[in-house]
């Protein structure tokens, strides 16, 4: 890996080299999109089944389009029951952190006859989009279905794309049974992001989609966006470690490469204040990437968006991280939860050298759909928040907008908006 005094220069650069990877760099990919879109509003079933055969060849129809009780029961036989018993438990972690964040509903009152509050509803129905093939990750259907069953959502559908033969991801079926999906149809793509948007024949249409998937399905969500509500615009994963000269090399080197696995654009960045950890990084890292089964791709990935990072001051690593605002931010240093008080934007931060980050992608219970492309700095994780809308409650008493109701016709004509003042003045007419 490449490493760089920090400076504001390099800084600059490595922001500007970080934004080619989000997905609104790929408009080339917007017109396919958006006519996948129209045809699937349009034509509802025959679009889907029509693109399925097309990209999955799949003879997708009304009989086969939902997965049966008989295929999710295959699915568990067909897993370790090991591994069903960590997703379980993972299912346990990640349920019990989110019904922390649960609200209830509150309402003010005041003598004078003012009630105000704020109504707590779940949406009625949820989407969400799980990849297939090599990118079937079952722990990102708990981390998507396990939020909105908690804020109480009516109903939760998923769709994932089918193999050839027709077939999802045991692990897939196996997650989404655990955390509690009500219907899983089999298809994917950009096609099954307007099912959930628009609905079809056989896809009911939601209030919300989240989910990862290809540049495609980013920009289907980001199309549909305001018919539907959807979590975010994923870009490629990345990771940020902030070390000082206590780290663990080969420590902070495996987890850089837990990251850059992902994909060739998968971002993984060491920030130190000191150079000769930063040199005994690479060279774990070369001895990782000689044995490790993603070589190829964790390479490409260093080779594009690596680096190791020296700053002068700890005070200037954290200013730069702050900056860069990354999904993943690990702080390997001899008092990590200093530092964390000082850190303002990230998507997760994973305290010490024993939270390494797949702990938070696997088993601890926060979520790990996380803000991406500096977006920490102003989105956050996905959480029970996402599922719930919130509606504002007022009531006044005729005596408490006497009090009142000169002051707010006054503002109302002073927009100019004569009718919304004659609204409040009519109450008040002799």
């Amino acid at each position: 890996m490449r490493i760089l005094e920090l400076s504001n220069e390099t800084r600059q650069g490595l922001l500007k080299d970080l934004l080619k990877r989000s997905p609104g760099n790929y408009t080339q990919y917007e017109d396919t999109v958006n006519e996948i879109i129209e045809n699937v509003r349009k034509n509802g079933d025959s679009a889907l089944f029509e693109y399925t055969m097309r990209f999955d060849c799949f003879s997708l129809s009304p009989e086969n389009i939902r997965v049966t009780r008989e295929e999710i029961d295959a699915a568990y036989r067909s897993l370790d029951p090991k591994l069903v018993e960590v997703i379980r438990t993972s299912a346990e972690n990640i349920r019990a952190f989110h019904t922390k964040q649960l609200r209830n509903s509150w309402f003010d009152y005041r003598e004078d006859g003012v009630i105000l509050g704020m109504k707590i509803t779940p949406i009625a129905r949820a989407g969400v989009y799980v990849p297939g093939g090599k990118a079937a990750y079952p722990s990102s259907v708990l981390m998507n279905v396990i939020p909105a069953r908690v804020a109480g959502v009516g109903e939760i559908v998923m769709t994932t794309p089918p193999g050839a033969d027709g077939r999802i991801n045991p692990g897939t079926l196996v997650a989404a049974d655990i955390a509690g999906v009500d219907t899983i149809y089999r298809v994917g793509g950009a096609q099954a992001i307007a099912a959930m948007a628009f609905g079809t024949q056989s896809i009911p249409k939601t209030d919300k989609i989240t989910g990862p998937g290809n540049i495609f399905v980013a920009l289907a969500k980001k199309a549909v966006y305001g018919h539907v509500s959807i979590d975010s615009i994923a870009g490629p994963s990345e990771i940020l470690v902030l070390a000082d000269e206590t780290a663990n090399p080969r420590y902070a080197a495996a987890d850089l490469l837990s990251q850059a696995e992902h994909d060739e654009l998968a971002s993984a960045i060491l920030i130190t204040t000191s150079r000769e950890l930063a040199e005994r990084v690479s060279e774990e890292v070369e001895r990782f990437v000689e044995k490790l089964e993603r070589a190829p791709i964790i390479q490409k990935s260093l080779d594009n968006y690596g680096y190791l990072l020296v700053a002068e001051t700890m005070e200037d690593a954290i200013d730069a991280a702050n900056e860069i605002a990354s999904e993943h931010l690990e702080i390997l240093t001899k008092n990590p939860f200093d530092i964390m008080t000082r850190i303002k934007n990230a998507g997760a931060i994973f305290l010490g050298e024993y939270a390494s980050e797949p702990l938070g992608d696997y088993f601890a219970g926060p979520n790990h759909i996380l803000p991406t492309n500096g977006t920490a700095k102003f989105f956050s994780p996905v959480n029970v928040d996402d599922f719930i809308k919130k509606t504002s409650i007022i009531s006044y008493s005729r005596e408490a907008l006497s009090k009142v109701h000169k002051d707010i016709e006054l503002f109302a004509q002073s927009e100019g908006l004569t009718a919304h003042a004659n609204s409040i003045q009519v109450r008040f007419e002799e």
